[in-house]
């Protein structure tokens, strides 16, 4: 039981709580920077949330024992499932609206830590070449 909790500390819960603050950012009605550039900079924030979000998974999946490959795949299902329904959930919140192209921007996040981890993954299992003197 200690083993099965200190697991869920370690890998689960940074998933929850990063689910949370962006659920928590979502129910903020009429969210703005103010900044000129602040529909870029919200879509930038869109791709690193939910990056963050997926990176956190894939720990978890492994931490599960799967290989990095199934971890990249259901950590991608997961975190697209979690957009969808944080876009939905915004229909509910004055001011915001949820958006399926909020999704797509989402998702390019999800991708690049998709790719990120499984380069590095990859890298790691790569045998070492020898030096030849």
């Amino acid at each position: 039981m200690l083993l099965f909790k200190r697991k869920f500390f370690k890998f689960w819960f940074p998933v929850l709580i990063w689910a949370l603050v962006i659920f928590i950012l979502s129910s903020i009605p009429n969210l703005q920077s103010g900044l000129e550039q602040d529909f870029v900079l919200r879509k930038i924030a869109h791709i690193l949330e939910y990056a963050i979000l997926n990176l956190f998974l894939i720990r978890a999946f492994t931490a599960e024992g799967l290989d990095y490959k199934k971890a990249i795949i259901f950590s991608t299902i997961v975190a697209i499932l979690y957009a969808l329904s944080d876009e939905y959930h915004q229909t509910f919140v004055f001011g915001r609206e949820g958006k399926l192209k909020d999704v797509g921007i989402d998702s390019i996040g999800i991708l690049l830590s998709d790719l990120i981890w499984y380069y590095k993954n990859k890298l790691k299992s790569r045998p070492q070449s020898k030096l030849l003197n």
